[in-house]
């Protein structure tokens, strides 16, 4: 079972050929190949297959750290089509390849380099059922009242503009973000991007991810906030600063947009056969950690 390994702002992500195997990816598995003390150590798992419709180069599966599948990722999305432009699935620099979220258009720049057309962004969705129409409300959550943007961008988004940067720096995420991402105005769950404006198209976020915690890097964490800043009234295409690098948004008065950055590989290889003989065996995984309750302060990537 050959894995490879990519990065993207700090972001890692195992990228396996799902014909490649042996036994079905499981939470548990998932959860095993991504502690960083018992497995290979990431954090999610990027499936890669043929697609189920014509037009696409191939079929993407994210799963997230704790086992769970994710909508969408950016930086994952983007480590996979890097990868199979490189591992020769297509010799296009323009594809598409099918998420759960739906159709991700790439263009590749360079092989580090692609801008993703990603759909067009929802003011309102089943992800905030009772929020208002242009999806502006305020939430109570660990005695604060926080205004938040609610976005649908292939997975479900809050974004809460802070006045300074210093007032975001200041935040304690680790604190404050479960409150917001578990509230029950969101039935599934929210990720939750903070943001200050730093010009009309640059800010700076920290992201703190669903089922996660705080994270060096999002893409789609970016893509809120971005679309958010535009909406407040910032200019596109919008530089978004987070711990881990810069990305790029593009949005449109549609609230079309895309995400462009950059991706590398780190190592590729064969996982051992005493950890491939832990994950065949369901006896053998039944004591993995789940990686996001790992130690407290912990920034992991997205």
């Amino acid at each position: 079972m050959l894995v490879e390994k990519w990065q993207a702002l700090g972001n890692d992500y195992l990228i396996i050929e799902q014909a490649a195997l042996p036994w079905p990816m499981t939470p548990e598995r998932a959860r095993l190949l991504c502690d960083r003390h018992l497995g290979l150590g990431a954090d999610g798992l990027l499936l890669v297959s043929p697609p189920t419709e014509a037009g696409f180069v191939a079929r993407l599966t994210i799963i997230n750290p704790d086992g769970s599948e994710a909508e969408l990722s950016g930086n994952g999305a983007r480590q996979a089509i890097l990868y199979l432009r490189r591992a020769g699935w297509t010799d296009s620099s323009e594809f598409s390849i099918e998420t759960r979220a739906g159709e991700i258009r790439a263009t590749l720049a360079d092989d580090r380099t692609c801008t993703m057309a990603m759909g067009r962004a929802r003011m309102a969705s089943s992800d905030f059922p009772d929020g208002p129409d242009d999806g502006l409300a305020t939430i109570e959550a660990d005695g604060r009242t926080w205004t938040i943007q609610h976005l649908q961008v292939g997975n479900p988004q809050a974004a809460v503009r802070l006045e300074s940067l210093d007032a975001l720096e200041a935040l304690d995420l680790q604190q404050i973000g479960h409150g917001l991402e578990t509230h029950p105005a969101f039935p599934n769950r929210t990720n939750v991007s903070f943001y200050a404006a730093l010009a009309e198209d640059r800010i700076r976020a920290r992201i703190f991810e669903r089922g996660v915690g705080e994270t060096r890097s999002s893409g789609t964490g970016a893509c809120g906030a971005a679309i958010a800043h535009v909406l407040a009234g910032g200019t596109s295409p919008v530089t978004v600063e987070l711990d881990g690098g810069e990305l790029t948004v593009d949005v449109d008065e549609s609230l079309l947009f895309s995400l462009t950055g950059w991706a590398e590989p780190v190592f590729a290889g064969q996982p051992s056969e005493a950890l491939l003989t832990r994950l065949a065996a369901p006896s053998g995984i039944a004591e993995t950690r789940r990686p996001c309750e790992d130690a407290a302060g912990t920034l992991r990537p997205r």
